[in-house]
């Protein structure tokens, strides 16, 4: 059996698994991409992508990982300070991204696993004037997963712009866009959207883009200004990755077929699956296991476990690999008191549970060998 045949083993936080008909969109051959065949391709991948960011706007493709497009948030944002919400480890890197463009940063940290508290937020807010406030919607580090629309209302209320890294968020639990009045949105194709690593997608409002006009340090490769000109034009700043974007085109068809509310609903169940088996495993064992997102906070799309004494991330890691499945480990300060679940991209309910009963024979043998 090929990698390619064993789909439905490969649970990693990022990068997903990609279904074959998508990685084989990408044998398509090459062509100008200033031309009217890429525009076309271009036109139809933006029809795919509006659906799933709801929005009315045009969608940014940025041949990069999504850091560049988090780079991009920060230096496109107003002149001025930016509050900088910290919870878990990406989030720490988008306040560490706009530090190192030169931004005068304040971070609200709040313990990871929990979201930052609203009061904490508007305290901070009304304290001074900030431009922008960065957000990690889902954090991929603990799981846990931020409510956008009263950061939005509180944000806007001071005059901030919310800028928002949903890497694995998008495509896998609620996003709206428009209706929540979202300054800036990035996701990327390696997440939620079950494409191979290497593109960024991100939508920004009209009035962040107006205001970014003005803005003196917005660099070149990452400027959504002139990400703005061209798109309306079905084309990119610079030569983009063309094989990622017949796959990307790809998979927004099988995003269709499903559609993003089905998706929602899907991401929904496979978290329930997970939340319940970790429950559950506490019975079994008799061990402190849990969720380490708190309740009402919990991404759809990865879940961190919070082992008890005695057992480590890299241990249930190598235990599950050898029963056929590939899981995540800890992350950061997290790395061996936790271990992660990617239950996200084109995964199915029965695959999760393939996995986590792979996941559970692997802990309840290691428990019997170290007691």
């Amino acid at each position: 059996m090929s990698d390619l045949d064993a789909f439905g083993t490969f649970f990693l936080p990022g990068p997903t698994e990609v279904r074959r008909p998508v990685l084989e969109a990408m044998l398509a051959p090459m062509l100008p991409h200033r031309g009217a065949a890429f525009e076309a391709l271009f036109a139809r991948l933006q029809q795919g992508l509006q659906p799933i960011f709801r929005t009315a706007r045009p969608v940014y493709v940025s041949s990069s990982s999504a850091t560049g497009l988090m780079e991009a948030a920060i230096r496109c944002a107003p002149p001025g300070p930016i509050l900088s919400l910290v919870n878990g480890a990406f989030s720490e890197r988008f306040a560490h991204i706009a530090r190192a463009c030169d931004r005068e940063t304040h971070v609200l940290a709040t313990p990871w696993g929990q979201i930052a508290d609203l009061n904490a937020v508007e305290s901070a807010l009304a304290s001074r004037a900030f431009a922008a406030v960065t957000v990690v919607h889902s954090e991929t580090s603990t799981g846990a997963l931020s409510a956008l629309p009263p950061l939005v209302e509180l944000a806007h209320r001071y005059g901030a712009a919310l800028l928002v890294d949903s890497v694995t968020g998008l495509a896998g639990v609620p996003v709206e866009t428009d209706a929540w009045d979202i300054d800036f949105v990035l996701t990327g194709s390696q997440k939620a959207m079950a494409l191979p690593p290497g593109l960024a997608f991100g939508v920004a409002s009209e009035q962040f883009i107006a205001r970014a006009t003005q803005g003196p340090s917005r660099g070149l490769y990452f400027d959504l200004v002139e990400f703005e000109q061209y798109i309306h034009k079905n084309q990119t700043p610079n030569t983009p990755a063309l094989s990622l974007l017949y796959a990307a085109a790809a998979q927004t068809d099988f995003i269709a077929q499903e559609t993003i509310e089905g998706r929602w609903h899907r991401h929904a169940a496979m978290a329930s699956l997970t939340h319940a088996w970790v429950d559950r495993l506490t019975d079994e064992t008799g061990r402190p296991f849990a969720v380490f997102a708190a309740p009402g906070q919990r991404s759809a799309t990865v879940t961190a476990v919070a082992l008890p004494d005695g057992l480590t991330g890299d241990a249930i890691v190598k235990a599950v690999a050898q029963r056929g499945f590939v899981i995540g480990g800890g992350y950061g300060q997290l790395k061996q008191r936790t271990f992660r679940i990617g239950h996200m991209g084109d995964h199915t309910v029965d695959g999760v549970a393939r996995c986590l009963a792979a996941c559970n024979d692997a802990i309840h043998h290691l428990l019997a060998t170290t007691a």
